[in-house]
């Protein structure tokens, strides 16, 4: 019998970056909210994929009908990105074997392709797989008065981007001795890299924006217009 792909979507957080008065999550991006749009387009690639919702408990906003999966479940969100998906860990049936993919609600913009590459990544290598890109910005180290103490190489440096793809046993694992020795995770690779092993860096696209500041906004929907455009040529 073949792994079962799992979806795990944190999207409990309250985006007080974004100063609105609403999660960013539910601010309207190109006439629907950020997190339908974002689920429809892991749905376009991984239809096959069982999907793991985390929201806050008090959510008032989230519609069911924007969830395009036949397979779901909603889970409770917890304070921290790593509390969610830890819950999200514990709620599900999985094999040891399954992969559990991992993915910012607030990256609408992920490609079909990059998600299919990543998926077969995550089953391909055992230490699991992200998605991210080589840095091509110069790199400054800031001095504690908010000066340039001196510029960093670029060497061998990525930017980690989602999904990240692990076997559940692993990632299980790897989020348990965590919370164990109270280590804040912001992603789940750097857990895993804390048990020694070395996930495979997928190169993905530089579109992949996370929406996190107002101006993010139009970025995104400029983002999502080209992607239209490309598709229909």
């Amino acid at each position: 019998m073949s792994a079962t792909t799992w979806l795990i979507v944190p999207a409990a957080g309250q985006g007080k970056r974004m100063g609105a008065a609403l999660p960013k999550q539910y601010l309207t991006l190109t006439g629907a909210p950020i997190l339908a749009i974002t689920l429809a387009r892991l749905h376009a690639a991984l239809p096959h994929a069982r999907l793991v919702l985390c929201l806050d408990e008090q959510d008032r906003w989230f519609d069911p009908a924007w969830v395009p999966f036949t397979r779901w479940q909603r889970v409770s969100g917890g304070a921290e990105r790593m509390d969610s998906v830890l819950n999200a860990l514990q709620a599900i049936d999985a094999a040891g074997d399954d992969v559990v993919l991992v993915h910012d609600v607030a990256r609408p913009c992920v490609s079909v392709e990059d998600l299919c590459a990543l998926e077969q990544a995550a089953k391909q290598y055992a230490g699991g797989a992200l998605l991210a890109m080589p840095v091509a910005d110069t790199m400054k180290r800031e001095s504690r008065d908010g000066t340039s103490a001196r510029t960093e190489s670029r060497d061998g440096l990525w930017h980690a981007l989602t999904p990240q793809g692990f076997r559940y046993a692993l990632l299980c694992q790897a989020l348990g001795h965590a919370r164990k020795h109270e280590t804040l995770v912001t992603d789940e690779a750097s857990a895993v890299e804390a048990l020694g092993h070395r996930p495979k860096l997928v190169s993905g696209r530089r579109d992949n924006l996370k929406v996190t500041h107002p101006d993010d906004l139009a970025l995104a929907a400029a983002i999502l217009a080209a992607q239209r455009e490309q598709s229909r040529t």
